[in-house]
């Protein structure tokens, strides 16, 4: 695992060509299961995943303490699913990270 993830150009090409828009009811599953994570609209979805991918515990730790990084509540749920959202989504084994809308990233790290 290289320590760097700013620098892991490969692992971000192939997490941005496997993010896709879809339903959250295609992720219902996943939802129960408690593996669904909420990303911010301000932060970078394929830098999110990636950096999770390298565990780099510093980012995610600031991300979860400013509410830009938390598991999807039931309320975000019931309001995605009553509206059919379409949402960005990327598996980061064993989670599913989504996004709503995709948006000029805030850079906090």
């Amino acid at each position: 695992m290289q320590t760097k993830p700013e620098k892991d150009t490969e692992l971000r090409d192939k997490v941005n060509r496997e993010t896709a828009r879809l339903p959250l009811t295609e992720l219902l599953k996943h939802f129960a299961q408690g593996n669904v994570v909420w990303v911010a609209d301000s932060l970078d979805l394929v830098d999110v995943a990636v950096r999770i991918s390298h565990d780099d515990k510093a980012s995610i730790g600031k991300w979860m303490e400013a509410g830009l990084l938390a598991k999807v509540s039931d309320q975000q749920a019931q309001g995605w699913l009553d509206t059919n959202a379409q949402l960005w989504a990327s598996v980061v084994s064993p989670f599913i990270l989504v996004q709503q809308h995709k948006a000029v990233p805030a850079r906090l790290h």
